[in-house]
């Protein structure tokens, strides 16, 4: 679980609402005044249905409007994936890597046949199958990093989506504010008494750009920030992938194997004599 995810947000949620309740009263003008004040009535200042309707429902529209049904279909996979923190775990790459060396060197390349079978992750697979089928090391290279390029160019599509919303909505809460700003001119008298609501017909307008801000920065951008991260943590371990296949094809030492791996990782952590440890030859 992307616990840091879910304790930003609801931290992000709690401040601003904690912000439009609370009064600080510091200063020579608070003189007489308690130091803290909290007043819940303040919330129904900053709820506007028009507001909301406009900058949701012209936020969704265009995002609708820019992106496949494809790409709009596979929402809420989008928080599934984002909020999986643990899904990707290079050590664990690694530790098959070394076994599989080991198996190789010992049975030879076409004894990893029933391994790739095993395998859960489809790339993992075609990968060992490429190299037990005997093609040629350039084309197995070449396969694979063009599975990662597309791979990644998908889930630079998934993140665009979010990032697109993102600058949306603050347009639309800006066009909001206007649409609030017209109707309150139109309504606006000069003579009179007849002004006496500008102040709260200026709140309303400025509402949908708190809307905006609130929509892309609190919902959107973490969202295509943490897609982004889980691409970049999937993408590290299928390189990993990638360089242990070859090395493995080469009849590369499954010790030696096991340190270049491990410079994929920071080095505090890098668990030194995991399960698969090689022993040498």
């Amino acid at each position: 679980m992307n616990i840091t995810y879910i304790i930003g947000l609801v931290a992000a949620i709690l401040v601003f609402l904690l912000g439009c309740v609370l009064g600080i009263n510091i200063g020579p003008k608070a003189a007489g005044l308690e130091p803290i004040t909290f007043n819940p009535g303040n919330l129904w200042n900053f709820f506007d249905a028009a507001s909301i309707f406009i900058v949701i429902g012209c936020t969704v529209a265009i995002v609708v409007a820019s992106f496949p049904g494809d790409t709009l279909a596979s929402v809420p996979k989008h928080f599934g994936i984002m909020l999986n923190a643990n899904k990707f775990d290079p050590m664990k790459y690694i530790d098959q890597l070394v076994d599989l060396a080991q198996t190789a060197r010992k049975n030879g390349l076409l004894a990893l046949e029933g391994k790739a079978n095993e395998q859960e992750d489809p790339f993992f697979k075609m990968a060992i199958m490429l190299i037990v089928d005997a093609n040629d090391p350039d084309k197995v290279r070449a396969i694979l990093e063009n599975d990662i390029e597309c791979m990644s160019a998908r889930h630079e599509d998934a993140a665009a989506l979010y990032d697109k919303a993102g600058a949306v909505a603050p347009a639309f809460g800006m066009v909001g504010t206007l649409v609030g700003l017209i109707n309150m001119l139109n309504n606006m008298e000069l003579s009179g008494d007849g002004g006496s609501s500008i102040g709260k017909d200026m709140g309303t307008a400025l509402i949908t750009t708190l809307y905006g801000c609130i929509l892309a920065h609190m919902i959107f951008g973490p969202i295509a920030n943490n897609l982004r991260i889980r691409d970049g943590e999937e993408v590290l371990c299928k390189q990993i992938i990638v360089e242990g296949i070859m090395s493995i094809q080469s009849g590369e030492n499954p010790k030696a194997l096991r340190e270049k791996l491990l410079t994929y990782i920071p080095q505090g952590k890098r668990v030194e004599g995991g399960k698969a440890a090689a022993s040498g030859e």
